[in-house]
């Protein structure tokens, strides 16, 4: 039997261990790969190319969110799930939305992991069952409704990668790198942002991403 290859991304070394164990313990899956941060996590991936990918949704360097993002781009065949603290009912939306196909909060009993795995390496989506129900139905339902309300939805797909980069404090060389354009081509589009946006500075842009709900001031 072949086994699911996963791989687990958390910034702290006793998750990923416990998480580690966890896994191995189970005769059809095993770990290939750890990291303990986004970039790690987004490089290993590639490299790597697991079936499932455990991420955690707060890490250093690059969020988790944007990492199931750039990853779903590169490695479209490497189902991801996201661990989190976090049950708001925007994280759950924007996770989806971004590709992922599991939502386990940290809290949640350890059987609910592996049958998140287990799932998104069916291609099925499973959710933590400490989210409330109407989370889910919001998505499924009218989240897109909403979401489309938003004048976040005037960027192209691209600015809004960009955008969401900028304001998790990425340099424009950084970005560049991590979307395979020059700083230049980041710049237009910073440009470009801010004048759709009716903003003209970066704190401007981060207050705007909190209120929408792309970022947590609490992370």
């Amino acid at each position: 039997m072949n086994k699911i290859r996963v791989l687990i991304a958390d910034d702290h070394s006793i998750v990923r261990e416990g998480l580690r164990q966890l896994v191995n313990s189970q005769p059809d899956m095993e770990v290939v790969a750890e990291a303990e941060d986004g970039l790690e996590a987004l490089r290993l991936a590639k490299t790597i190319g697991p079936d499932v990918a455990l991420i955690d949704i707060a890490m250093p360097q690059l969020s988790g969110i944007e990492v199931v993002r750039l990853l779903k781009e590169a490695k479209p065949e490497t189902r991801v799930v996201v661990l989190s603290m976090h049950k708001k009912e925007a994280y759950v939306h924007e996770v989806l939305s971004c590709g992922a196909l599991g939502y386990v909060l940290k809290a949640s009993p350890s059987n609910e992991v592996l049958d998140a795995i287990r799932a998104a390496h069916r291609s099925e989506y499973f959710l933590s069952s400490k989210i409330q129900a109407d989370v889910v139905d919001t998505y499924l339902k009218i989240g897109e409704q909403r979401v489309g309300e938003r004048t976040y939805d005037l960027l192209s797909e691209r600015e809004q990668q960009v955008f969401r980069l900028v304001v998790e404090g990425h340099s424009s060389r950084e970005i560049g790198d991590l979307l395979c354009i020059s700083p230049k081509t980041v710049e237009k589009h910073r440009s470009n942002i801010m004048k759709k946006l009716d903003l003209y500075d970066l704190p401007g842009m981060v207050k705007y991403a909190v209120r929408i709900g792309l970022i947590d001031p609490e992370l």
